[in-house]
């Protein structure tokens, strides 16, 4: 399940089933919201259809809202989020390594990567603890924010950032990607129908989506 957004106007979520690329259920959205994925699951599951697992983008807090279902954060958002506080040229020593492990995450299951991470934070823990101070009042504040929050990014996500590899029974995607294709593909033909009012915009998504829904 993810989320693309059509300009400021709305966004549209999406929920889909990984194995046939159908499209099982779909909401026009002002923001994403947990609230809002739950209540997509929960009305799949009102409709009968048995949710073996769930791969997402990672939003805060919304793993913890399917306890009794194996959800899997999409790999390729993960790689993202580093990417946007250390850029894909960083600098310094311990971004160029921090980047060049989550480079890897697709090649390691959980114990290797935390391993990884664990020697990575051990060999740039005095470089990631420097603080800078304001001469004039005294504050301090950590020098390398932006490193630090990709390294806490990657640690608080770990716990479901390999569940793929704990339930490899179940198939489980490890990235969002069938989604992003569907969003292009989306995409692509509504440019070049550009011009389309909201309202002809919709129906023309929503158009789309019954034919996904129908595969």
């Amino acid at each position: 399940m993810d989320t693309t957004y059509f300009g400021r106007g709305f966004g549209l979520m999406v929920f889909m089933d990984n194995t046939t690329r159908t499209v099982l259920h779909y909401a026009i959205v002002s923001h994403e919201t947990n609230s809002a994925y739950k209540q997509g699951v929960d009305h799949l599951k009102s409709l009968g259809v048995d949710i073996q697992s769930i791969t997402c983008d990672g939003r805060r807090g919304l793993n913890t809202l399917f306890v009794s279902i194996p959800c899997q954060m999409c790999q390729f958002h993960q790689i993202q989020i580093v990417t946007r506080y250390l850029t894909r040229r960083p600098k310094n020593i311990a971004s160029i390594e921090l980047r060049q492990l989550t480079l890897t995450l697709t090649q390691l299951d959980k114990k290797a990567f935390t391993k990884c991470l664990d020697h990575w934070y051990l060999t740039h823990e005095t470089y990631l603890s420097e603080r800078s101070i304001n001469g004039d009042t005294g504050k301090t504040w950590y020098t390398h924010k932006r490193l630090r929050s990709a390294y806490r990014s990657l640690r608080t996500n770990s716990d479901w950032l390999f569940t793929y590899r704990e339930y490899e029974h179940l198939d489980v995607p490890n990235t969002t990607n069938a989604l992003e294709g569907l969003f292009s593909e989306l995409k692509r033909q509504l440019h070049s129908h550009h011009g389309l009012n909201e309202y002809r915009k919709l129906r023309f998504i929503k158009d789309f989506l019954l034919l996904k829904s129908l595969k």
